[in-house]
């Protein structure tokens, strides 16, 4: 009878379980009724239960040993040979009596409690398998849609109709998704949070940036060039150091191809942010003089002991060397794993610097009221309290925490040291 009811097409919920495969739902369903059984004979030992894995229909079987009349100790195992006889006249005392066992027998209540335990299993399992799946997945490149748009957060939907969270903290600056957007990220990390899997994806990891250029260099996705390390700044700058195991491959050209025409499509990806390909080399001043790119290094004193780099450049590479915001020299040092203090070569104590210097730093029209009231170097600034430069100058309140971060990131470190002006 029980081919008449196909389980699989019954419990519309299996449609939407697209993780698991056919064969682990039909073990499931096994499972669900012989705990069915169980309940209702005492035990599922003398019982055969089959699925058809192709369309889902259920066959139970019960086997029961015939007994003399009287002698039956346990009616789930034996049945007596006067009422096994009611069945089949053939059967004698040790044969096996073999009964089909209807769905329909158990009862409807029982059938739709089993219905809730094998959606629920299900669930479970579904859960389970994508925790598993993404568990393995961390560090890979993932393409999804953009379902949902929250203050903090944003929720992408993969191919599979999967949940991926990505935090406005995982988000270049420069991002901005509207619903129905595709988007690329890496899986970033994986947990299990109320029995539910958080899968959190991320477009500022490094590993964002060396799965985007493994899509656009097959030398680096055949491993002829291998991505030693990465550093980024978000949406601003990023250097990766690259090297190759073939003697007749410049790894840099590869990476940027000819014209730009492989890494310009990496930089729309981010949003337009900076990328430096550098060669990865063992010698570390050579090293430290590539991460400072596309400043011109003079020389270099290096500590071992404390990894500190002492790097002396002319006057007009001091600001390329720092870069914008700070934002070169950080990712150098990050890089080559140094402090960098960079130092300005034959400077004397006497010696000062035009605030003009500083214009990749220091917004144009901060450094034109400077200059308006007089103040046209470095050591004529730091030489004003931060009260007096306010009072000087006109746009107190927005001047006043300008100058302060200005004095902070670009000027208060200006020191003498061994008769040396040093910036860091």
């Amino acid at each position: 009878m029980s081919s008449d009811i196909n389980l699989i097409d019954s419990f519309q919920e299996f449609k939407d379980f697209k993780n698991i495969d056919r064969p682990t739902v039909i073990t499931v369903l096994e499972e669900v009724f012989r705990s069915m059984i169980r309940k209702r004979f005492g035990t599922d030992e003398n019982v055969d239960v089959i699925v058809n894995p192709d369309n889902g229909d259920l066959e139970i079987w019960r086997t029961r040993t015939v007994m003399e009349d009287g002698f039956s100790e346990d009616d789930d195992l034996e049945i007596e040979l006067k009422e096994a006889h009611t069945y089949d006249p053939d059967l004698e005392v040790g044969d096996d009596y073999i009964e089909q066992i209807t769905l329909e027998s158990f009862g409807r209540r029982a059938i739709l409690a089993a219905r809730q335990t094998l959606v629920s299993k299900v669930l479970e399992l579904e859960k389970d398998e994508v925790f598993k799946k993404y568990k393995d997945r961390e560090g890979e490149l993932v393409i999804g849609e953009v379902y949902q748009i929250w203050k903090k957060e944003i929720l992408v939907l993969d191919e599979d109709g999967n949940e991926l969270i990505m935090p406005k903290t995982e988000q270049i600056p420069a991002d901005y998704f509207k619903k129905g957007d595709n988007v690329r990220a890496v899986v970033h990390k994986v947990d299990m949070m109320n029995n539910n899997p958080k899968i959190i994806i991320s477009r500022t990891a490094p590993e964002f940036l060396q799965r985007l250029f493994e899509l656009e260099v097959p030398e680096i996705f055949d491993g002829l060039i291998t991505i030693k390390k990465i550093v980024r700044e978000p949406g601003e700058r990023a250097k990766v150091a690259v090297e190759s195991y073939d003697d007749r491959i410049d790894p840099v050209g590869a990476c940027v191809g000819m014209k730009g025409s492989r890494i310009h499509g990496i930089v729309r990806e981010l949003r337009n942010e900076n990328i430096d390909v550098i060669n990865f080399t063992t010698n570390s001043s050579l090293y430290i003089t590539r991460a400072l790119s596309p400043a011109r290094i003079s020389s270099i004193k290096l500590s071992d002991e404390d990894a500190t780099a002492a790097v002396y450049l002319k006057p007009d590479q001091v600001s390329l060397a720092i870069g914008r915001g700070g934002h070169n020299i950080k990712l150098a040092g990050k890089l080559t794993g140094y402090e960098i203090d960079v130092y300005r070569e034959n400077d004397e104590i006497d010696e000062d610097v035009d605030i003009e210097e500083f214009s990749d730093e220091i917004d144009s029209w901060i450094i034109d009221e400077l200059k308006r009231v007089g103040l046209d170097t470095a050591k004529s600034v730091l030489s004003l309290s931060q009260e007096e430069l306010v009072r000087r100058t006109t746009w107190r309140k927005i001047l006043s925490r300008r100058l302060c971060e200005f004095c902070k990131q670009n000027l208060n470190n200006m020191h003498n040291k061994n008769g040396k002006t040093i910036f860091h």
